[in-house]
């Protein structure tokens, strides 16, 4: 085992303070003790969130385009949302979501990867999963998209396109990014 690996070990928190209440995430201060000095650290305090790799039996992977305003763009990711249900296992999340921004149901899941987005800044942890063995989810139970869901563009992307547009620098999306490069690293391993 490589003796490389990220630890998760808090350091003491002095003082917290909020200074914004959003509707989906929390923007906090902290006074942190690092043993040789205090240090006050803002950042996003954020739930969490999942993404989905789905890759149909013709070796394509779901890609949604969907406008982010902070980025200023439309971007290509996969099915993603946020853990804001209370006591959600990722997993089931990961189910939630593909359902609703895809409109699909998977028969095989595997943990491709979990990362931290933007850890100088931002609490927000993103498990990745791969499924496989999918089916649609029937027209009456279908979830109803609305704000930037509700124009989702749906496209699938023969899988060696995706990797491609990734290491070319034509894919943006953090969980499309590291996704689809988790999956193909799985691939060429086995």
């Amino acid at each position: 085992m490589s003796p490389v690996a990220d630890e998760f070990v808090a350091r003491p928190t002095l003082a917290r303070e909020e200074i914004f209440a959003g509707r989906v995430w929390d923007v906090v201060a902290e006074d942190v003790d690092l043993g040789h000095s205090v240090v006050r650290r803002e950042f996003v305090a954020h739930p969490g969130a999942v993404a989905v790799i789905a890759v149909d039996p013709g070796d394509r992977v779901l890609l949604l385009k969907q406008y982010r305003h902070p980025v200023r763009g439309y971007l290509w990711e996969p099915p993603a949302g946020l853990l804001d249900v209370v006591g959600e296992d990722p997993l089931d999340a990961a189910r939630r979501e593909l359902a609703e921004e895809a409109d699909l149901v998977a028969g095989t899941w595997e943990h491709l990867v979990s990362f931290r987005s933007t850890p100088g800044g931002s609490s927000e942890e993103i498990v990745v999963y791969l499924a496989r063995d999918l089916a649609p989810v029937p027209e009456a139970e279908r979830h109803v998209r609305t704000e930037e869901e509700a124009d989702l563009e749906p496209v699938w992307v023969p899988f060696h396109e995706a990797v491609a547009g990734v290491l070319e620098g034509r894919l943006h999306s953090p969980t499309a990014v590291v996704g689809i490069l988790a999956a193909h690293a799985r691939r060429t391993a086995r």
